[in-house]
């Protein structure tokens, strides 16, 4: 399947502006997810050998597998249904805001084959949390899912960062009773001031106001704690994470995923000039650092999802080796196809037997 996509299918979608074949993708998804016995079929040879698979646990949930869709695809939910189809062992929608909002001007995406590597500014479009919870009040809930849906908050362009608990908060309220885990966003590089959230003081005000709300919710409404991670960035320094890693075991939350895209530009893109967080090959390296130094300053102690530059077996063993329980991909996906979460899966099982 790998190789139909990479020598028949991706050139006609590269011959494409790179938002308009990413949106080709979701509509194509959201059709299958429409299509039960095309689904299931397809379901059912994505998981081909993969039946030794060790089922994951991670934050009081089950995995089938490792392997998830990350962020930033299916930003709506509009096309999540039809992941598992794909080999997907769980996924991750959003980033959803509490406002509606356009995001950046376009063009805003930007392909680099050579470099196997992305450059984003969507800027956190999606049609708000109000919308999202009613599209995912018409799909299966919790319960009643293939695999996990992980939801991913984020704060609305047009929230001042001094509000932006309340912001977080309105989408929490209105997604939490649909998510299997929710996700708080405070990394992407393309809304502005965001990142000052992973700052000590306003990710403790940050963590406070949800896991309260959370909390609350269990406690008074009669509904199940949701499990709670965030999502931070790669251009962390260690004594950044140390500190984000003391406001998280503060407010025991429940994971952690590493890691959003990248300002940095290393080796090729030096010269590049587009604005926008990298993602794909070139983040590999130091997105498995980070999940090597949170796994071991936490003592394995805390559950990591590894994101960044998976574009192989080896790169999302890696990851597991350095000691994350799951890992995502997407950008690995633009240029691998939509099979690449089941090779990746029964790549990871065969990986297993063969050090067994």
């Amino acid at each position: 399947m790998a190789n139909i996509y990479e020598t028949l299918v991706r050139p006609q979608l590269f011959r494409r502006d790179s938002e308009e074949a990413h949106e080709l993708g979701v509509d194509a998804l959201a059709l299958l997810g429409r299509l039960a016995p095309l689904r299931a079929a397809l379901e059912w040879w994505a998981r081909r050998g993969t039946a030794r698979a060790r089922p994951v646990e991670a934050f009081g949930l089950r995995f089938p597998n490792a392997v998830g869709l990350a962020a930033g695809f299916d930003k709506n939910a509009r096309a999540w249904p039809a992941a598992a189809a794909l080999g997907f062992g769980h996924v991750e929608i959003g980033t959803v805001t509490a406002l509606a909002q356009p995001g950046n001007a376009k063009p805003r995406m930007f392909r680099y084959p050579a470099e196997e590597a992305v450059i984003n500014r969507m800027g956190f479009n999606n049609e708000g949390s109000e919308a999202v919870a009613a599209r995912l009040a018409t799909q299966p809930g919790p319960g009643h899912r293939r695999i996990p849906l992980g939801v991913n908050l984020g704060k609305s362009k047009a929230t001042e960062i001094e509000r932006a608990p309340e912001d977080y908060l309105a989408s929490f309220a209105r997604l939490a009773d649909f998510a299997d885990y929710l996700v708080l966003n405070v990394s992407s590089p393309n809304t502005p001031n965001l990142r000052q959230l992973q700052d000590e003081s306003r990710l403790r005000e940050l963590l406070s106001a949800v896991t309260s709300a959370n909390a609350a919710r269990a406690a008074h409404a009669g509904k199940h704690r949701v499990p709670i991670l965030l999502k931070i960035a790669p251009d962390l320094t260690w004594p950044q994470i140390d500190a984000v890693l003391g406001v998280i075991a503060e407010y025991r939350l429940d994971g952690v995923i590493a890691t959003n895209t990248t300002l940095a530009r290393p080796g090729f893109f030096a010269g590049v000039n587009e604005a926008g967080g990298l993602s794909g090959a070139p983040v590999r390296r130091r997105a498995t650092e980070i999940v090597g130094y949170i796994a071991r300053a936490t003592g394995g102690r805390l559950p990591i999802i590894g994101v960044g530059g998976i574009t192989d077996v080896e790169g999302a063993a890696e990851k597991l080796d350095a000691g994350a329980a799951l890992v995502q991909v997407y950008t690995g996906m633009i240029y691998r196809g939509p099979f690449f979460a089941a090779d990746l899966a029964r790549g990871l099982v065969e990986r297993q037997r063969v050090r067994a």
